[in-house]
């Protein structure tokens, strides 16, 4: 197998301030000269769904031994604790701790139910697009654990050699089915009533169309909605292109898409991490590659980061930023976290060793291009009209720079009320 990557640089802006806590004179873990060691008692309770429940163990009796603080860890769906915690929080019968997406971070700010994170001098441990997920309005709340994107995943038989461009790409595939060596120019799950914006934006984005407006900081502005830029009607126009021409399908869905690329018909899947185990037990001889540029920028794809934040009900919040900065912010335990979720850690000692792994090592090099998805609560007004707009788009329902214009207006209508 041939693995296409680059050295991993993480250039994703930080965006936090240190919030310290009360009765802590120094960093997390670090006491000032002079300073007496940190008392803590007590007991904390953390959500945390089955997977990352067993990995965690440990750590809670280690910090048990050491701290004198019992955990308690109660199993939650991973996709319920959100909400859960949100309506649970306010009545001080939540928990001290949650495991939870980055991109949930706005909506639990905006609630007031999270705490600051005091990281101090080791937030520079982490993948600065870890922390700057798990940042918002320049304050940190979230222990990164983990990182996944997605990136372009090569059948090496059939396409030898990695596009420049997604042009390139587009005529590399197209002369393998003209030959009879592929199906499909190209694979990308898409669903019939939403496409998918996700897996389609780094294309967008190479045409200069962020969702919102990206600061000099690396964070979002979510008062100002990027996509009906001159780069996103660009994009529109291309979206009909790629349809008429058979690129995008929307009766292509992600399951299909995975099957077809495993039963070697194409030599290109815009895929992420979690379809690698069926690829590889399928013996194709694949490569990992970045996402070629459609539009003459990168091809920047939304990295998801998922970590834990400390309720802001909690009694021991003092106690609760020690377990996760210097407990869960481990090698050991993000290294578990890695093993049971696949997903890269967080920490970058962890990474640089999960690297040993080609795969984690290619994925991360497609990563270092990519921006957190955004985190602000707005983004839940944008999925349906943007996912809509590119099936409707794709399959030629109407002219693709009006419609893409009638959605940036519906949006911008939803997000000001």
């Amino acid at each position: 197998m041939k693995v296409t990557s680059r050295s991993f640089t993480i250039t994703g802006a930080l965006a936090m301030s240190a919030i310290v806590l009360a009765g802590c004179t120094a960093p997390a873990g670090e006491p000032g000269e002079g300073s007496e060691e940190p008392q803590f008692e007590g007991s904390l309770t953390v959500w945390v769904d089955a997977d990352r429940a067993g990995v965690l163990e440990d750590a809670a009796a280690a910090f048990e031994d050491e701290r004198g603080v019992s955990v308690e860890l109660v199993t939650k769906d991973f996709g319920a604790i959100r909400d859960e915690f949100i309506t649970q929080a306010p009545t001080g019968n939540g928990p001290d701790i949650i495991v939870g997406a980055h991109d949930g971070l706005g909506k639990l700010v905006q609630n007031g139910v999270v705490s600051p994170l005091e990281l101090g001098d080791k937030a520079s441990e982490f993948q600065d697009v870890a922390v700057a997920a798990m940042s918002y309005e320049g304050q940190t709340y979230g222990l990164p654990y983990s990182v996944e994107n997605i990136a372009l995943v090569r059948n090496v038989d059939i396409a030898p050699e990695a596009p420049e461009t997604f042009d390139d790409l587009i005529a590399a595939g197209q002369a393998a089915v003209a030959e009879g060596a592929a199906e499909y120019p190209f694979l990308v799950g898409l669903d019939p009533a939403a496409a998918d914006p996700y897996h389609l934006y780094p294309l967008q984005a190479s045409f200069g169309a962020p969702v919102f407006e990206i600061t000099a900081d690396g964070t979002y502005d979510p008062t100002t909605l990027a996509l009906g830029n001159e780069g996103g009607e660009a994009f529109a126009v291309k979206l009909r292109e790629w349809g008429q021409a058979g690129i995008l399908n929307t009766n292509i869905s992600g399951d299909i898409a995975r099957e077809e690329f495993v039963a070697g018909k194409s030599g290109y899947f815009l895929t992420g991490p979690w379809n690698l185990p069926a690829i590889k037990e399928a013996g194709i001889n694949y490569a990992i590659d970045p996402i070629p540029s459609a539009g003459g920028e990168t091809a920047t794809p939304f990295v998801g980061v998922q970590g834990f934040y400390i309720s802001s009900e909690s009694e021991n919040q003092l106690a609760a930023n020690e377990f996760l900065v210097n407990y869960v912010g481990t090698d050991e335990v993000q290294t578990a976290l890695y093993e049971v979720g696949g997903r890269a850690p967080a920490l970058l000692s962890a990474f640089e060793a999960a690297q040993s792994d080609a795969d984690v090592a290619a994925f991360g090099a497609v990563g270092a291009e990519g921006v957190p998805m955004p985190n602000v609560p707005a983004m839940d007004v944008v999925w349906s009209d943007w996912g809509s707009t590119e099936v409707a788009i794709i399959n030629g329902q109407g002219d693709p720079v009006e419609l893409w214009r009638a959605m940036v207006e519906s949006i911008q209508s939803k997000i000001t009320g």
